[in-house]
């Protein structure tokens, strides 16, 4: 009986996940040089290292994380931890186009890991630290004095925020100018002739509250103007609470003629219970709002709208925490986005 040829062995093998060996076998090189070429190394060749990528992705090759972190200890993991109020705020698939965009050009692979606020949020950096099943470590929704980054700053894990503390700490983030935004918005409203105003604001234990609120209220100082009080409900409210609460405030005897909301999605709400109490946006009242997208827009283009870049902000955060990997200083790793006017 014949001998079977020992390279087609070699590969048949490995046909069920393809590895180095199977590289090496399509491409005649060997698996040093393979190995090599897909990280780049300056001692390989251009044209070796497009032959042994176009193979790599025409077999689907994914680097056994498994072998990658027993060699060097890493995982080539960056965790995204994310809570599932931000999906429906319509964050989390901009966020994640961004972040993608940089890891494409690193070994990094990106894991989301998802969690509710009504949970402790600790609970899914613990398990990031215990198990070591990242290298690093993207949050969001930070909070003024945050235990997820005192407790990443204390075991010298690196992450990035999206959002700042007012902790003291120098870490990586990067953040949208909420303060501005809330500004500008009320300057428009000012403009329009509106003088009673009411935010639709974020959670009051999230950083980006102080923010947001700050621009409000130093916008109606510096325009003049009133607030109309309105913090029974807030971003993280289901849009059918914010609907019935704009309905009761806009049935007072203080309703208001502008309104700010921080989010696109709050927006939406507002509109129906403005519009339910009869009035005419554009008209008896003006809305100005934050979005991530443009759908607002174009689908209601009476409504004053600011886009936050969240494709941006993940780019920015990808940079960010594989920067504080390699070992640059924090002080580096701090950006801030602003408000891009849409109409």
């Amino acid at each position: 009986m014949e001998k079977p040829d020992k390279h087609f062995d070699a590969a048949a093998s490995s046909a069920e996940r393809p590895t180095l060996k199977t590289i090496a076998f399509m491409t005649g090189l060997g698996i040093t040089t393979v190995s090599r070429a897909l990280k780049d190394a300056p001692d390989i060749g251009h044209e070796t290292k497009e032959r042994v990528r176009l193979v790599a992705r025409q077999i689907g090759y994914q680097p056994n994380r498994a072998g990658v972190r027993l060699r060097t200890g890493k995982t080539n993991v960056i965790s995204l931890v994310l809570s599932l109020e931000e999906e429906i705020m319509g964050l989390t698939s901009p966020l994640v186009v961004g972040i993608s965009e940089i890891l494409a050009g690193t070994p990094y692979h990106l894991v989301v890991t998802p969690y509710r606020t009504v949970n402790n949020p600790l609970d899914p950096i613990r398990y990031i630290l215990e198990t070591g099943a990242a290298d690093g470590v993207i949050i969001s929704r930070t909070e003024p004095r945050d235990a997820r980054v005192a407790l990443m700053m204390e075991r010298n894990f690196p992450f990035v925020t999206h959002g700042r503390t007012v902790m003291g700490l120098d870490h990586p983030f990067h953040d949208f100018d909420n303060e501005r935004f809330a500004y500008e918005a009320v300057r428009r409203l000012i403009e329009r002739g509106r003088r009673r105003l009411m935010l639709l604001e974020p959670p009051p234990h999230l950083t980006f509250n102080i923010h947001m609120r700050t621009g409000f209220e130093r916008g109606v100082r510096d325009f003049g103007g009133t607030i109309v009080p309105f913090s029974q409900v807030n971003l993280d409210s289901s849009l059918p609470e914010i609907r019935a609460a704009c309905e009761r405030v806009m049935q007072s005897t203080d309703a208001p003629d502008g309104i700010v909301s921080g989010s696109g999605s709050g927006a939406v709400a507002l509109i129906a219970a403005v519009e339910g109490s009869g009035r005419r946006i554009g008209q008896e009242i003006d809305i100005v709002s934050k979005e991530p997208s443009t759908f607002l827009q174009w689908l209601r283009p009476e409504v004053s709208t600011m886009r936050e870049d969240t494709r941006l902000a993940g780019r920015e955060l990808a940079k960010a925490v594989i920067g504080r990997i390699d070992g640059r200083p924090a002080s580096e790793l701090q950006t801030l986005s602003y408000p891009i006017t849409t109409d």
